[in-house]
């Protein structure tokens, strides 16, 4: 595995081969990739659909982590239907792979300024999401970052502004919702990698954050969001 602590790396092969995590070797993943590009030709084009695919066709669910390398697999994401910002970020970045597109894993910490009361608590009532994750991407001679997270419908719902992809420049969590409240901060970025770095993932949240909270003890489904909570502008907390 290739870490590049500061800058951006240089793609290669490590960028392109499927990994135990990035499986792009998987059927589930090759077929999702096939699916989401379609007769798209031109590595940009490709990028788009893949990231909206991610995007939108797999729920945003910070309840359901669960600290095991097998949940952290591309395949895995395509099988349940839904992930969380690292999930999510190793699909799009499989499914790059599988479509000729160099890709990478990029981590860092950020607050969100508006999570909710439910999930505050079961994060151990902590402000900074550490170990964000976001997809990179090298297309027409430089890397590009995207984190497709957030679906279009959780967005929607919460008065978020979706995060949008374009293939030339980068994509990352809105910063302020769409009544222009600072929502989403960047503290520090830890680097990027030619494939996730679980370990240090693992050891790092089972540090820092509770233990129900890296064992899916939330549950599944709709009903974790439905202590949001109306904000002093009219907007929703998740």
């Amino acid at each position: 595995m290739i870490f590049t602590p500061y800058g951006m790396p240089e793609p290669g092969d490590d960028h392109l081969r499927p990994t135990f995590f990035l499986d792009t070797d998987n059927p589930a993943v090759a077929d999702f990739a096939r699916n989401a590009v379609g007769a798209e030709r031109d590595p940009v084009n490709k990028a788009v659909r893949l990231f909206y695919a991610v995007r939108d066709g797999f729920r945003y669910d910070p309840f359901a982590i669960w600290l095991a390398p097998e949940a952290f697999k591309a395949s895995t994401v395509v099988e349940q239907g839904y992930g969380f910002c690292i999930t999510k970020a190793v699909l799009l970045a499989a499914a790059a792979r599988a479509s000729g597109i160099p890709a990478a894993i990029g981590l860092s910490d950020v607050i969100n300024h508006f999570t909710s009361p439910k999930l505050k608590e079961a994060m151990g009532n902590r402000d900074v999401f550490i170990h964000h994750g976001y997809a990179l991407l090298y297309l027409d001679a430089k890397w590009v970052k995207a984190a497709p997270a957030f679906n279009i419908e959780l967005c929607t719902r919460f008065g978020v502004p979706p995060t949008e992809f374009d293939g030339r420049s980068d994509a990352i969590l809105q910063k302020y919702d769409a009544h222009n409240n600072l929502r989403m901060e960047y503290l520090r970025d830890h680097g990027l990698w030619s494939d996730l770095p679980f370990n240090r993932v693992k050891d790092d949240m089972e540090g820092y954050y509770p233990h129900g909270f890296n064992y899916g003890s939330g549950g599944h489904g709709d009903e974790r969001f439905g202590s949001s909570r109306v904000g002093a502008a009219g907007t929703k907390a998740i």
